[in-house]
């Protein structure tokens, strides 16, 4: 399965579009070959309701796969497996997985490996070449249009005795206005809050995503993946739709969540933050409203519906050194490398969910030189938990992950989480005086439900326990020796990515 976050190395995409002569003095950095990535993600074992069936996912941006998806535990080693599938056991928190999942941002780190491979800008066509014939032909048409409309006005003019019964809109009082619930109404109000984002590593590799404004202080929210290249001393800009580009910077950045923060340097003071909405309150058939930059083409706006809640998604990134699991809201709303980072908004314009990765059938992950591109299978980062990492990256620099206390295996499975008989590196697979240790939870324990949810497997548990914050209380539904038992637990913190 393809993940916005594909796990397949992207084909070059075109470069960002020019900034306008107007945009700001800030510094302009030089388009990176890649442009929107996207990596392919890992497969994930099938959601015990209806699942996907784990296949491979891609980053919907540039940012690369990320690998670190571990519940309260140390990660696993950097060898550990690409898929969240068979591990070794005590791999609590869950090895990362070595495969990159192609991002839908198609550029910068996010997508600029497997997850969010760059989309390089194609080499330019010889001006005498066909390129020129083409435009040629399209002034020849418009120009022919141009007479034969300005030839059916005078025919017409001249055969008016006054009794035409054509009405135009001015006649009539038609308005253009898009009323507010409308896909118009909302692209409309929208737009102006988005940015397509360009991030460049010290080595000149990157890609291109998506973000939306946050607040008024000038913070976007974005993928990990999507500005991944541009962490430790690369370039990053922003540009709104109406051609104003702005240097930026990373504030915080999560691998486990692919959720980002960045800050815009000489931030406007006319910024209008996206309402966010609730996220928990979405239904399957409620309509979805995407928007990105997906193969380089900025500010593109695509329909759909929420198709599926809670899918267990894996992915990783380039390096193998983190396993990242989400909760996804699935949706069949176009979403291609490059829209990694971009909103996903509902019908009245709220955003309910961060595009993240796609589905692809290319085939072409780890490894593959085709862009795996949308077939209705799309993923986002609910909103409710992308709007709490985000809150904590401004406010500290860094992720707080809720955890367990307990190493899981991360085998494929359909019949539970089964808590490891070591954990990684040789430690103990039930932390010592942790949550999972204070419910009573044993090595050999198979956790079957995590409140409501169904848990089929460790990726999925890890998914579940990340929807929530640390200190929430939890039910736990396991399994030992053939008996179904149930404890409440409260979970433990985890800060950082290492």
């Amino acid at each position: 399965m393809s993940t916005e976050n594909e796990g397949t190395a992207v084909p070059p995409a075109p470069s960002a579009p020019p900034v306008p002569v107007d945009a700001p003095a800030a510094s302009t950095p030089q388009a990176s070959e890649a442009g929107a990535p996207t990596t392919p993600i890992p497969p994930v074992p099938p959601h015990a309701s209806g699942g996907a069936q784990g296949p491979e996912l891609v980053h919907a941006g540039p940012a690369r796969a990320y690998a670190s998806a571990e519940s309260g535990a140390q990660q696993g080693a950097s060898g550990a497996p690409q898929h969240p599938g068979p591990g070794p056991e005590g791999a609590w928190p869950p090895p990362q997985a070595p495969g990159t999942p192609l991002y839908a941002d198609g550029g910068a780190g996010g997508v600029g490996g497997a997850w969010g491979s760059g989309y390089q800008q194609p080499a330019p066509k010889p001006k005498n070449g066909r390129g020129g014939l083409v435009a040629a032909v399209l002034v020849a048409a418009l120009v022919a249009g141009g007479v034969g409309g300005g030839l059916g006005y005078t025919l017409a003019k001249d055969n008016d005795n006054g009794s035409s019964t054509t009405l135009s809109a001015s006649d009539s009082g038609g308005s253009v206005k898009r009323d507010a619930g409308t896909v118009a109404g909302v692209a409309q109000r929208a737009l102006p809050s988005t940015v397509t984002i360009e991030a460049e590593s010290t080595s000149g590799e990157g890609g291109t995503g998506t973000g939306f404004v946050f607040d008024t202080q000038g913070h976007i929210v974005t993928n990990n993946h999507v500005v991944a290249d541009a962490v430790d001393g690369g370039k990053l800009t922003a540009t709104f739709p109406n051609g104003k580009k702005y240097d930026a910077e990373v504030v915080g950045h999560a691998q486990g969540y692919d959720v980002a923060v960045i800050k815009l340097k000489n931030a406007p003071s006319d910024l209008k933050p996206l309402t966010l909405g609730n996220s928990d309150q979405v239904a399957v058939g409620d309509s979805t409203i995407a928007i990105g930059a997906p193969f380089g083409l900025s500010n593109t706006v695509t329909t759909g519906i929420i198709s599926a809640k809670d899918r267990p998604v894996a992915s990783s990134d380039g390096s193998g050194s983190n396993a990242s699991y989400m909760s996804a809201l699935q949706t069949d709303a176009s979403i291609n490398p490059g829209n990694s980072g971009g909103p996903l908004l509902d019908a009245q314009g709220n955003v309910i969910g961060i595009n993240s990765a796609i589905q692809s059938t290319s085939g072409g992950g780890l490894g593959g030189t085709s862009q795996s591109g949308s077939i209705g299978l799309g993923f986002a980062i609910p909103i409710n938990q992308a709007k709490y990492v985000a809150q904590q990256l401004i406010k500290t620099g860094k992720p707080v992950y809720a955890k367990i206390g307990a190493s899981v295996s991360l085998e494929d499975s359909t019949g539970g989480a089964k808590i490891t008989t070591e954990g990684a590196g040789g430690s103990d697979p039930v932390e010592a005086g942790g949550p999972a240790a204070k419910a009573g939870l044993k090595p050999g324990d198979v956790i079957t439900k995590l409140d409501d949810h169904v848990i089929d497997s460790g990726p999925t548990l890890i998914g579940e326990i990340w929807t929530h914050k640390p200190g929430d209380k939890v039910k736990i539904t396991y399994e030992r020796g053939g008996q179904t038992h149930t404890v409440d637990l409260t979970l433990g913190a985890r800060t950082g990515d290492s």
